[in-house]
């Protein structure tokens, strides 16, 4: 399990608002996308719609879509070719893994918010940044990092509710102010043999199976195969024998299997909503008392282990089951491998030449009120709706059905 749980009390990391750190650590940020991530080229598009706003004066909001790790050092690239630093809200446990680390992403405009919990501060802290229109303020509306960059995951509400309220706080200022949304699509092309990318990593994995490399196959088929056999490896795991059905319903059979005995001793068997909203709840009602340290050892492990589990039913809903078998280009072959040795290991390794494509939307005007009350907010739905287009993906209703059983997940 990545480091992504700090069983610390939380201290607030508040933005850095001066800007030459900013504009400095600009300068390194090609490089460090170089080196780090293989990507050796950005292009940012309709970058004058976002200077547009900017120098209207408008409060603005960036929402991003977030499908890999150098996604804040991408929109960073983005902010160089406009011409102003960004702030940007980041989860905490991202300062938290080592002080140089924090020391530059707080200078970068970083500023923490604790995803286990209500965050009034960090929530005013964005609210501000956009009431006063100080700088361009980026919150990725998808809330974690996908690694599916054809895939675009439900939007947290909180990034509506954090805009309203600016807006309604700009309305009142004299002279009026205005607050708008950028929606920003992020896509990356490989541009590298994918082949020879992925094959050291299959045959890491295959040998970690008991396996011969089985380089005789073609790369997709290796990819099933693989996935398949760590699947099955978890369902022995959590249920003792193998399950039948399609990946789909494999994985979903799974994820129930795991939190549903979770949701049943912590969240009162509370299921609703995403796999995301099922997990944060259980991760909200077990971690306060292993921060406080106020249990004891066995209960300790008990709880990290339920934690652990909780964090796997996440790390499996990531598999969207028709993924690859749809459309397998190299870029969706590569996300599914690196997303293995990922769940593995807790590490990718460098895989390139990529590059990167930063569009920015057109404006969304944002109103202080919300302007219906049905299931659906009509703001997250305008930004979803400019991501899907930005990014060519089908509306929700219009996605292909499976044609072939698709890769699986390993822990």
């Amino acid at each position: 399990m990545q480091n992504i749980i700090i069983d610390k009390p939380y201290v607030p990391v508040t933005p850095y608002r001066g800007t030459i750190w900013p504009r400095l650590l600009s300068l390194y940020v090609p490089r460090l996308l170089r080196k780090k991530y293989g990507v050796t080229r950005v292009e940012s598009v309709h970058v004058e719609r976002l200077a547009e706003s900017i120098r209207a004066g408008h409060g603005v909001l960036l929402a991003p879509n977030h499908c890999r790790d150098e996604d804040p050092l991408v929109m960073g690239q983005l902010a160089r070719a406009v011409g102003t630093p960004f702030f940007v809200m980041a989860s905490w446990h991202v300062f938290m893994q080592d002080r140089f680390s924090a020391f530059l992403l707080r200078r970068a405009g970083a500023f923490s918010i604790y995803r286990e919990g209500i965050d009034r501060a960090a929530v005013e802290t964005a609210i501000e940044i956009l009431e006063t229109a100080r700088r361009p303020l980026v919150m990725f509306p998808e809330g974690l990092i996908a690694r599916t960059n054809d895939h675009l995951n439900p939007l947290m509400d909180g990034v509506a509710l954090i805009a309203r309220s600016a807006a309604k706080k700009r309305a009142k200022r004299e002279p009026p102010g205005k607050l708008v949304v950028h929606p920003v699509a992020i896509r990356y092309h490989f541009h590298g043999d994918i082949n020879a990318a992925v094959a050291s990593v299959l045959d890491e994995i295959e040998t970690r199976l008991t396996w011969r490399p089985q380089r005789n196959l073609p790369t997709l088929e290796r990819i099933y195969k693989v996935g398949s056999a760590l699947l099955t490896l978890k369902e022995l795991e959590y249920t003792d024998q193998p399950q039948t059905g399609t990946i789909g319903q494999r994985l979903q059979n799974l994820i129930d299997m795991i939190l549903r005995p979770l949701e049943a001793q912590w969240t009162s068997g509370n299921s609703d909503g995403s796999v995301v909203a099922r997990v944060k709840r259980v991760r909200a009602a077990i971690l306060p008392d292993v921060v406080k340290g106020e249990i004891d050892e066995a209960e300790r492990e008990k709880r990290w282990r339920a934690l652990a589990d909780a964090y796997l039913a996440q790390q499996l809903w990531h598999y969207p089951p028709d993924y690859v078998a749809n459309n397998p280009t190299p870029e969706r072959l590569l996300e599914t491998v690196e997303r293995f040795e990922e769940d593995l290991t807790d590490k990718i390794r460098l895989h390139g030449p990529i590059w990167a494509t930063v569009t920015v939307g057109e404006a969304i005007d944002v109103a202080p009120q919300r302007e219906s009350r049905g299931s659906a907010d009509p703001l997250l739905v305008k930004i979803e709706s400019q991501l899907r287009e930005m990014l060519e993906l089908p509306k929700p209703t219009e996605a292909a059905q499976p044609t072939a059983p698709a890769p699986s997940p390993a822990s």
